[in-house]
């Protein structure tokens, strides 16, 4: 016969395992989704070494930026146990609450429009930013710079295909604002970035791709300046910018998934 203790440790030892359960319910998805991002970046980085082997390049020559916007740090931290170690982010805010919560060995890059009023907040959270897209801006981010001491590593964006809906350098206007960009005496000015318009096949951005390289070109030989870095390539063409040149490429979906839906109020 059973005693009312026996019965009592019973009753606790499948408490005990319903929780363990539960738990490990819980912490499926989040497992699954860890294990798919370390195949997504295998499967990214194929993809490039693929497309560089294409255009006669070797994959060394191009670094991938993951673009972490929108994604929790512990999507992040899967990432880096799969040797990613470049990130990305386009807002600043989203940037200062989530880079203290990683290691600080991460290098990050900003990707996204930078406000004037969110300059010296982005200084001395990026290595790089690929988003420079006015003379103004420039002139502030120079400025900001001087105040803090600092001399950032940027890229020009260039609005190659005058798209209204995008920020960015016309190239006609980044020719003729050169001189002046490349007396800023804090920027180090690398290269050159751009977003081509959005298109159902990725053949359709080869031609952008094509057109900010050889503006990088003139621009080198013009005014003969190293503008070795070519940002250009997001998840549905980056093979297509590493086959035309990209030193960089934006890769977020591709690897993270697709981006958590705000929540409504």
């Amino acid at each position: 016969m059973r005693t009312r203790e026996t019965a009592v440790q019973s009753m606790g030892h499948r408490t005990r395992h319903s929780r363990i359960l539960n738990w490990q319910a819980e912490r499926l998805p989040y497992i699954f989704a860890m294990t798919l991002i370390t195949e997504n970046l295998r499967r990214v980085r194929e993809q490039i070494a693929q497309a560089a082997a294409k255009a006669g390049r070797v994959a060394e020559e191009i670094e991938l930026v993951a673009i972490t916007k929108t994604h929790p740090a512990e999507k992040v931290r899967e990432a880096i146990e799969a040797g990613q170690t470049l990130f990305g982010e386009s807002r600043v805010q989203e940037a200062r609450a989530k880079i203290p919560e990683l290691p600080s060995n991460l290098r990050w890059h900003f990707v996204g429009h930078l406000q004037k009023n969110k300059i010296r907040h982005a200084l001395p959270l990026f290595e790089m930013i690929h988003s420079v897209d006015s003379l103004d801006v420039a002139q502030d981010i120079n400025r900001i710079a001087g105040e803090q001491g600092m001399h950032p590593r940027v890229l020009l964006e260039v609005n190659v295909a005058g798209e209204g809906s995008k920020f960015g350098f016309s190239p006609d206007k980044l020719r003729d604002q050169m001189e002046e960009l490349l007396a800023l005496p804090r920027l180090s000015i690398l290269g050159l970035m751009t977003i081509p318009p959005l298109a159902e096949k990725a053949e359709a951005s080869r031609k952008y791709f094509v057109q900010l390289r050889e503006l990088r070109d003139r621009l080198q030989t013009e005014f003969h300046v190293d503008l070795a870095q070519l940002s250009m390539g997001m998840t549905e063409d980056f093979a297509v910018a590493v086959e035309e040149g990209a030193t960089l490429v934006r890769v977020g979906t591709a690897i993270f998934g697709e981006r958590p839906k705000p929540r409504r109020e």
